[in-house]
């Protein structure tokens, strides 16, 4: 069986007003979803919005304070000039800055925002990744 990653969902406090927000993206809204979750294609990845407090108790953990989980989401991108349009656009849609774009230690091109549940995304330019025509990162075997 061949190992991926198909969904990421994220625990909301609201999911209408997350869905608007990763609409305001450009991403949009599959009819696949109901009132209580939203999902949105992206590329392969599929990005589902669910209520927080019922997805800890859908996974049987406790709904603990918003904060780093451990994790950030991340898209890479074409060049630092996309880094700062995407990082624009997510400001004009409501996220909040968490690092302004900048040149990274590794040798790429970087800054990250958080949706309006806190989630950290990374935007970023990584010079050493390849790209296929859909824009995926294809990473050396």
């Amino acid at each position: 069986m061949q190992r991926r990653l198909n969904v990421v969902t994220l625990g909301v406090a609201d999911v209408a007003r997350s869905t608007a927000f990763y609409e305001k993206l450009g991403w949009k809204r599959s009819s696949a979803s109901q009132d209580s979750i939203s999902f949105l294609q992206l590329g392969p990845i599929v990005l589902g919005l669910f209520g927080r407090a019922a997805l800890a108790q859908d996974a049987g953990l406790p709904d603990t304070p918003p904060g780093f989980c451990g994790f950030t989401l991340a898209q890479n991108v074409e060049s630092p000039d996309a880094v700062i349009a995407v990082i624009d656009e997510a400001l004009a849609a409501g996220a909040r800055l968490l690092k302004p774009p900048h040149k990274a230690f590794w040798g790429g091109f970087t800054a990250y925002f958080a949706d309006p549940d806190g989630h950290p995304w990374e935007i970023a330019h990584n010079p050493f990744f390849d790209y296929d025509e859909a824009g995926m990162v294809r990473l050396p075997d």
